[in-house]
């Protein structure tokens, strides 16, 4: 017989924490258990593992010492979410382990998507366990508002019981911001105190409040969104001010940095973090650099002060204030109008060198609409329009030099608010070399405007992006990267990474494996392809970074492209093949005075390893005075994009003199040593210092001779080709003219079809019609057959009735006839006594008058039967 399957069962779960743990461990799976347990806590902790999960494992000792620190403020429970027979494995799904679940009272379930690191799931359970924070008093407030987190203020007064209107609505809206975002990016607090809250314009009880760096703050519409906990958390995401965001990614595939790096230009900085830290001067540094980057209007945001936070109604901001257009200055300032671009006039002579340099600024007439004007952003439209306008107007400015700044306005195209500006110089051709100068060419005191513009003195205007940081004046660029961000086509976008957890990307971009102090800035353009590097051997501080940000922003940035190397490479052995590196590529390739034949490959390419011996003959074959073999292993260096390739080996060759004209051995001959060779003697520069005889001539002309009637076969192949070109392209027009008239008769198909269908479909309406009505006449057909049936009972019952009546009338006429015989004897009876005659007759007659009514009724009943 044949012999059954033997399985084994699973073997029982076992304790994962210690018993001597604060952590409660239901490993059997108890998920109902756990659901009672959290019914007499505030705040919970599920951890739910799998026994054989390494990074359950690792996380054990995590959750353990976060345990042994807030178990008398928080209740701990683990559940084994993977025993078959557990409740946890049957009711919940998991995709991956551990996981970790907080509630807070019956919120909940809060999942932690962060690091699993005790520091940072010690401070995430501290977030939920107190979500706001209260601020009684202004150092309190300005302390929560000089944070570089995005912070929302709600104000409530707490005089009524237990709680004001809306503080459980904005509670459990700071719980919603924690399940939305597990960074916990949006800080969150109550304000008490009635005149605190006036200091944010803030007056009304309930009243929430965004504040933002930089732009202007906001105050939450009651009269346009709900006031719920879901709007007041989805309002407050969707207009935070991120100036600077935390990267974590979670070891696993992710697209997070991909996302992230796709958006535009990176810097990426790595500082040791300790989230329960209370202070972290590094950190204070960068996000003072992030404000004073995005600082466009140039404001005291950097410095957070009261009188700077939300006032969008103070008098700074107010276009109606009376002195508004008093207090431009009587020369021309490039900061007054920061919404500038650079345009750079042709030289009037082909031999001038001379320029007219312009600075072209975008201006809006304030204080003239009858309603309060906000002022716009800038735009690439608006930049257009003064380019169009500045070009029409390009002959007022062609001067052959001018040691004064000529300015002029032109209106806009588009708005009687607004207008454009622009203020020229003559300058030397070779100033427009430098990339960056210390001399600022607005700083003429006199200013000279044209007859066909006005002087206005606006000053409200937003700056505008601006590549030409060249033009920029120093007091503007050169001391400061205030406002940077909008001034520049290359704005960053800024990250932070604990190196304490992800050190290893850093070394990926170039970090030292060595250095003792995890501090590494980088910058990462994926459009460009390239990245920079902070030099390691320079402190990370405020100043180091604005230069790292502000070289990389001027036009030419004198930033050097870092190259990921190859360490184990030694570039002083001997070798036959040398051994090129990133670093070495450009000495060995571009510098070098010999013949170079550079070999691409890979350590996984067998292919590659089994040509070596070719190679190694071809290099021992080459006099090595004026030829050099080097390889270059592609996995492990990071090659300029100009020199990548998709297929290996890839074989390149660097002739003497013309090094930027490399050669690629064709892919359609095979790699030995002849075709090599013939490939090398063909493309070499090579020279040969032998004086060229008349048979040499003679040789070199038939050789010439050849190559030109070679060109000149090539040149009829390629007629004869244009010719087959161009009958398959009028053949294929006469083919696309018969599917333009196929098209054409199809649509005229299509539109008999369309009224087809349309006729079919209202005769299909008019057949429901008719089928409704026939349907409603049978109903009333039925009903009416059914009234009938029931009046035809109703007639049968009453028939019964009367052959019942007649038959007792016919037994009443049967026992009166016999009462009609007796009566005729006794007659009979009578006539024979004379004496009682007359006595007789009387009640005889009585008598038949009693019968008539009878023979009456019973005649009546056969009529009616």
């Amino acid at each position: 017989s044949r012999a059954k399957d033997v399985t084994m069962p699973a073997k029982l779960p076992v304790n994962f924490f210690s018993t001597r743990s604060p952590v409660i461990d239901l490993f059997r799976g108890q998920l109902d258990y756990a659901d009672h347990l959290r019914q007499d806590s505030e705040i919970v902790l599920y951890f739910f593992y799998a026994p054989w999960c390494g990074q359950s494992i690792a996380a054990r000792e995590e959750i353990e010492h976060v345990a042994s620190r807030l178990s008398d403020q928080v209740l701990f429970v683990a559940v084994n979410c993977w025993w078959n027979q557990g409740k946890c494995r049957k009711q919940k799904h998991f995709f991956y382990f551990p996981v970790i679940h907080l509630y807070h009272r019956s919120f909940g379930p809060i999942e932690y998507k962060g690091p699993m690191s005790a520091v940072y799931i010690e401070k995430f359970v501290r977030r939920v366990m107190t979500p706001l924070l209260y601020i009684s008093s202004r150092s309190k407030l300005l302390d929560f508002l000089s944070n570089y987190e995005p912070g929302v203020l709600g104000y409530f007064e707490f005089n009524a019981s237990p709680q004001p209107p809306g503080y459980l609505t904005f509670f459990t809206s700071a719980l919603h911001s924690l399940k939305k975002d597990y960074l916990g990016s949006l800080r969150f607090g109550v304000i008490t105190d009635k005149r605190v809250a006036e200091e944010i314009s803030l007056v009304h009880s309930g009243s929430v409040y965004l504040h933002r760096h930089v732009n202007s703050s906001l105050i939450y519409p009651n009269d346009i969104m709900n006031y719920t906990a879901e709007n007041i958390c989805k309002w407050a995401l969707e207009n935070r001010e991120m100036l600077i965001r935390w990267l974590r990614p979670h070891g696993g595939k992710s697209l997070l940095l991909n996302n992230e790096l796709k958006k535009g230009p990176a810097l990426l900085i790595f500082i040791p973090y300790n989230p329960l830290a209370e202070i972290h001067p590094l950190l204070d540094e960068i996000t003072k650099v992030a404000l004073e980057y995005h600082n466009c209007n140039k404001s005291q945001a950097a410095e957070p002060d009261l009188q700077h936070l939300g006032d969008a109604d103070s008098p700074a901001f107010d276009s109606s204030a009376p002195d508004a257009h008093m207090k431009l200055p009587e020369t021309f300032s490039i900061t007054k109008y920061p919404c500038c671009n650079t345009v750079v006039l042709p030289q009037w002579h082909s031999i001038s060198r001379t320029h007219n340099v312009c600075e072209l600024c975008i201006n809006q007439t304030l204080g003239v609409k009858p309603n309060k004007v906000h002022v716009p952003h800038c735009n690439f439209l608006e930049i257009e329009a003064a380019l169009d306008s500045f070009y029409l107007q390009e002959h007022t400015f062609f001067q052959v030099i001018s040691n004064t700044i000529e300015c002029s306005n032109f209106l806009s195209f588009y708005s009687p608010f607004s207008y454009y500006t622009a203020c020229c110089r003559t300058v030397n051709r070779h100033f427009l070399s430098f990339v960056s100068s210390e001399k600022t060419i607005f700083q003429t005191p006199k200013v000279a405007f044209s007859s066909h513009g006005k002087k206005d003195n606006t000053q409200h205007s937003i700056p505008h992006i601006e590549d030409r940081n060249c033009f920029i004046p120093d007091h503007i660029s050169g001391t400061n990267i205030t406002g940077l961000s909008c001034r520049t086509n290359k704005t960053l976008n800024l990250y932070l990474l604990d190196s304490n957890l992800f050190w290893i990307y850093a070394e990926r971009l170039g970090a030292s494996r060595s250095t003792h102090l995890k501090e590494f800035a980088a910058i990462v353009d994926l459009k460009e392809e390239v990245h920079y590097v902070l030099d390691q051997n320079q402190s990370l501080g405020g100043s180091t970074l604005e230069n790292f940000i502000k070289n990389f922003s001027v036009l030419y940035s004198p930033l050097k492209r870092h190259l990921v190397d190859e360490p184990s490479v030694h570039p002083h052995e001997q070798r036959v093949i040398s051994e090129v590196t990133t670093g070495t590529f450009r000495e060995t390739v571009f510098l070098s005075e010999k013949n170079v034949l550079l070999i691409y490959y890979a350590q996984w390419c067998g292919f590659c390893a089994s040509l070596n011996h070719i190679f190694i003959q071809l290099a021992r074959l080459l006099p090595p005075d004026n030829f050099t073999v080097a390889r270059i292993d592609v996995t492990r260096n990071d090659l300029p994009w100009e020199f990548m390739t998709d297929r290996l080996p890839t074989i390149l060759f660097f002739p003497h003199q013309r090094k930027e004209q490399s050669v690629k051995f064709p892919e359609d001959f095979s790699v030995n040593l002849p075709n090599l060779l013939k490939f090398i003697l063909h493309h070499s520069s090579l020279s040969s210092s032998a004086p060229c005889t008349k048979e040499c001539l003679h040789k070199e002309t038939v050789l010439q001779q050849g190559h030109i009637s070679h060109l000149q076969r090539e040149i009829q192949k390629l007629r004869l080709e244009i010719s087959a070109l161009h009958q398959a392209h009028d053949q294929l027009e006469a083919q696309l003219s018969e599917a333009r008239r196929e098209e054409h008769r199809l649509q005229q198909q299509k539109h008999t079809l369309e009224k087809q269908h349309k006729s079919l479909q209202l005769h299909s309406e008019q057949l429901q019609a008719t089928y409704d009505r026939k349907n409603r006449e049978l109903l009333e057909m039925a009903e009416k057959l059914q009234q009938l049936a029931d009046a035809s009972e109703n007639l049968l019952k009453e028939n019964t009735l009367l052959r019942i009546l007649v038959a007792s009338r016919e037994g009443k006429l049967q026992s009166k006839n016999e009462v009609k015989e007796s009566l005729q004897s006794e007659r009979t009876l009578a006539e024979d006594d004379d004496i009682s005659g007359s006595a007789v007759t009387a009640p005889l007659e009585e008598k038949r008058i009693d019968i008539d009514p009878v023979e009456t009724e019973h005649s009546s009943g056969n009529r009616t039967e």
